[in-house]
C-alpha cells in the first residue's frame, strides 16, 4: 500500500497545531498530517510601524512564544495568523456587526491582499513562511452585505468575511494567488516546509 509522502516523512514527529480554526484543522487533515490541537490565549498586539506581511509574521511568531519552552525533541508546533491588508491598513476581526458591515462596504468593488503567515517551531529551529493573495470583490449591494453579516456573523474573521462562505461564492470576481491561503493556510508552503524540516 502506497503511503502519503508527508505522513511517511513525519512518522518520527509529533505535530501540534496551535489554532482553534476548523479551517486550518481541516487543511492539515487533507494534507494527511496527524496532529494534536493545543490552545492558548494571546494578546494580538503588534508594533504600529509594521505593515502587511510583517504583521502576520510577527503575530504567528508571537503565538508560538507561549509553547516554546515546553517543546520536546521531535515536536513541531504550527502557529498562524491571517491579515487582510487594504489601503495601507490592516482590517482585523471586526468588534461588532456594524464594523463588519463597514469593512465590507470598504472592500466592495476593490482589490485587497490576504496574507497568511505560518510559524514552525521545534526545539532546534524556527521557520516562518508567508503567502500573499490578491482578492477582488464586485460592487456589493447593501442588501448582500446586510444578509451576509446577519446570517454568517463573521466576527471571528479578519476583513469580516470567509472566502469559503456565501459572500465568497457570490461576491469575489477574481483572485491572484493561493485560494487556501485566503481561507487561512497556504497548504503548498506548509507541505514543503514540513517536508524540509523532517529531513
Amino acid at each position: 500500500m502506497t503511503e502519503n509522502p508527508l505522513r511517511l516523512q513525519l512518522k518520527p514527529y509529533r505535530i501540534m497545531l496551535a489554532s482553534g480554526s476548523p479551517r486550518r484543522q481541516q487543511f492539515l487533515k487533507e494534507l494527511g498530517v496527524p496532529f494534536n490541537i493545543v490552545t492558548n490565549t494571546v494578546n494580538e498586539e503588534y508594533p504600529k510601524n509594521l505593515k502587511g506581511k510583517e504583521i502576520a509574521k510577527y503575530l504567528a511568531k508571537l503565538k508560538a512564544e507561549a509553547f516554546k519552552e515546553a517543546l520536546k525533541e521531535k515536536e513541531i508546533l504550527l502557529t498562524a495568523d491571517t491579515v487582510v491588508w487594504f489601503n495601507d491598513r490592516s482590517l482585523a476581526k471586526p468588534s461588532d456587526m456594524e464594523e463588519a458591515k463597514q469593512m465590507l462596504r470598504d472592500l466592495s468593488g476593490q482589490w485587497h491582499e490576504v496574507i497568511t503567515a505560518v510559524c514552525f517551531t521545534s526545539k532546534e529551529q524556527q521557520r516562518v513562511i508567508s503567502s500573499t493573495t490578491s482578492v477582488c470583490f464586485k460592487k456589493l449591494s447593501k442588501e448582500e452585505i446586510h444578509y451576509y453579516v446577519e446570517k454568517f456573523k463573521p466576527l471571528d474573521k479578519a476583513g469580516a468575511y470567509g472566502i469559503q462562505e456565501w459572500l465568497g461564492s457570490v461576491g469575489i470576481t477574481e483572485i491572484k494567488g493561493s485560494y487556501t491561503n485566503v481561507v487561512g493556510m497556504p497548504t503548498d508552503l506548509v507541505y514543503k516546509t514540513l517536508m524540509d524540516m523532517a529531513r
